[in-house]
């Protein structure tokens, strides 16, 4: 059946906060404070190899990074779903390939927890200068893991509007950082003439090897993803959304690397070439607190210097806690989306008898792993993993989308992004393509150079492999490729698996006492609430023909339900949808969400109806994936 999402009416009362619907400012801001604040680490990472040519490699990083973003869009748009490439290859392919991106997605969570904590006391060494260095750096990272593991299992809310204030913020500082850089500083001989020494600093193959190791300046892009569901709007919030954070990072990216090699230059030394933004503190340098060297020598003297590094210092710590928490919770999230389609055991899924949090996978992939990786202090190595597991789960989902396309080719309304190529019946995605050969080249090039991180990286996989299969063939005797979901779980953990209530609405007093009993459902139980209201468009007009009037009425449904919600207090997010069938529709929309339960207000059928209900109920209760429930109101009984 096929449905598209309006275009919401101007002048629509709207309050944009994350708990009841994003748009594209809120979606934008929520990614950028993930993904922006990797420069505060990649940037060392990077030009301690790339040398002169880290401008470069950052440029071509930023193209791949483009092409992701665009499968991500899309991907992401026909599946508004938290998961990104595991959800793409499980709808693509089958499970044991999600599994894999899955799996290498948690690798990615490790490895952003672990990077980000071990800068944290990295860029507050302004107030105790031994936190620049091992062991202190090691001992700080880790208490900042802990911390934040044990906040999250008690169940400590992150603060929305300030993580949207704060990454504002930090976008605006590195405009400034940029704009004072080109006007104090800025060498242009410098950057393209006197650091350039092509083949030899960086060799050819650290050229190459330094593609996939700028990529971590991108950690995040699964954000946007994991929002999905909080998007009212996917085709039209989504890729507009990926689009402004693909090209705001990809701007700082550009220009920072320019400003920063002006004020540190490539030097040649008795053991080669060099750079101290990609050296160490013991010798000098700033490979563990790059944007603070930049501060430093960006031309700026006494109390105003001070200032800046103080300054400078505490929003990179307190972006970079931010970005940490968001790896503990994005860790938590997909171990139990692993664990409801038995890809681990259940047990990873259970929630603590108090708190009703996910207190053993918090415990386990978030703080004993990220440690784990944390404990050597080998800025190298976390980088070169977080390349492996990034390249690999966004190489998957490239493959996700043109296997998508093909199995879609014969549906005219299926969400694309351009630029695609059509031959033989299918529009091929040329970004996909592109993205899958640059992101599995760079994953080529990191397990070929890099031993620590191929050994290290293989044996992850091979270990969630056997694991997977073990579980799969001798513990549920199932297919390692049959998609499965967990049952319900009675007891404790029944309010995070009773999460998604799904309200279809419509102007009307039985709509309105359907919302009011679902927010009560949400209330008790901590789930969240998706209205959905469907204008139905007859088959004689196109899709996508305007009905200004149903619209209307949609709109003041979503209103209304909108305003109870916000008596309750409870997550609500809302959606409108274009469909031929009402029921079609809502079954479907139950389907992509995989709600617990439907929750519909209806009145009775009247004298001449075969049905008890109308012929929406009435088709919903027969096809529903789910459990329904319908209200009907006195007078309507």
């Amino acid at each position: 059946m096929s449905t598209t999402v309006t275009p919401r009416r101007r002048g629509r009362r709207r309050q944009q906060t994350l708990e009841r619907v994003l748009g594209t400012p809120a979606l934008f801001a929520t990614a950028y404070g993930n993904v922006g604040s990797s420069i505060y680490y990649a940037l060392g990472l990077v030009a301690g190899i790339a040398l002169g040519l880290t401008p470069l490699v950052f440029l071509v990083s930023g193209l791949i990074f483009a092409a992701t973003a665009a499968t991500y869009a899309e991907g992401t748009v026909r599946y508004p779903e938290a998961g990104g490439s595991s959800s793409f290859a499980r709808h693509a392919f089958n499970e044991l390939v999600s599994f894999g991106a899955a799996w290498a997605q948690m690798l990615n969570y490790i490895i952003t927890i672990a990077i980000s904590a071990f800068f944290v006391p990295h860029y507050l060494s302004i107030f105790w200068s031994p936190l620049r260095e091992n062991p202190w750096d090691i001992v700080g990272g880790t208490i900042v893991v802990i911390l934040l593991v044990l906040l999250n299992i008690v169940g400590i809310r992150e603060a929305a509007r300030l993580n949207i204030f704060l990454a504002v913020l930090d976008f605006a500082t590195q405009l400034l950082l940029v704009g004072v850089g080109f006007a104090l500083i800025f060498d242009r001989h410098v950057v393209f003439d006197a650091n350039l020494h092509w083949g030899v600093a960086p060799t050819w193959g650290q050229f190459f090897l330094a593609i996939p190791i700028a990529m971590i300046a991108y950690t995040g892009i699964e954000t946007v993803s994991n929002l999905a569901e909080e998007a009212r709007d996917p085709p039209r919030d989504i890729p507009r959304s990926i689009t402004w954070v693909a090209g705001a990072v990809f701007a700082i990216y550009f220009t920072l690397p320019l400003i920063a090699l002006s004020a540190l230059p490539v030097e040649k030394t008795a053991n080669g070439y060099r750079t101290l933004l990609g050296v160490g503190p013991d010798q000098g340098g700033f490979k563990n607190d790059p944007v603070l060297g930049l501060v430093e020598h960006l031309g700026l003297h006494g109390q105003v210097l001070q200032a800046s590094k103080i300054y400078v210092g505490i929003l990179a710590a307190t972006i970079l806690l931010i970005a940490t928490n968001a790896g503990v919770i994005g860790a938590s999230r997909i171990t139990y989306a692993m664990a409801t389609h038995r890809q681990l055991p259940e047990l990873f899924r259970r929630l603590h008898p108090k708190l009703k949090t996910p207190w053993l996978s918090l415990v386990f992939f978030a703080g004993l792993l990220s440690i784990l990786v944390l404990l050597p202090g080998k800025t190298d190595f976390l980088g070169n993993m977080y390349a492996f597991g990034a390249m690999l789960s966004f190489t998957i989902a490239h493959l996700s989308v043109v296997a998508l396309r093909v199995r879609t080719r014969d549906d005219p309304e299926a969400f694309k992004v351009r630029p695609s190529l059509r031959f033989r019946g299918v529009d091929w995605p040329l970004f996909a393509i592109f993205g899958a050969f640059g992101t599995g080249a760079a994953w080529l090039v990191v397990v070929v150079q890099k031993p620590g991180a191929r050994w290290a990286g293989l044996g992850w996989l091979v270990v969630g492999l056997i694991g997977y299969v073990v579980y799969r063939r001798v513990g549920l005797r199932q297919s390692v490729t049959a998609t499965l979901r967990a049952p319900v779980i009675i007891g404790p953990a029944v309010a995070l698996e009773y999460r998604n209530i799904l309200v279809p609405v419509k102007p009307g007093r039985a709509s309105e006492e359907a919302i009011d009993l679902a927010c009560r459902l949400a209330a008790d139980r901590g789930a969240s609430i998706a209205a959905l209201s469907v204008v139905v468009v007859p088959l004689d007009l196109s899709l996508d023909t305007q009905l200004e009037e149903e619209e209307r009425a949609a709109d003041d449904a979503l209103d209304v339900a909108a305003a109870i919600a916000e008596l309750y207090g409870v997550k609500f997010t809302e959606r409108i949808v274009r469909a031929r069938h009402a029921g079609r529709a809502v079954v479907d929309e139950a389907k992509r969400r995989q709600s617990e339960i439907i929750v519909m207000g209806a009145p009775r059928g009247g004298r001449g109806r075969a049905g008890v209900f109308s012929d929406t109920v009435d088709f919903v209760l027969k096809h529903a994936p789910s459990r329904v429930m319908v209200v009907t109101g006195r007078r309507a009984a």
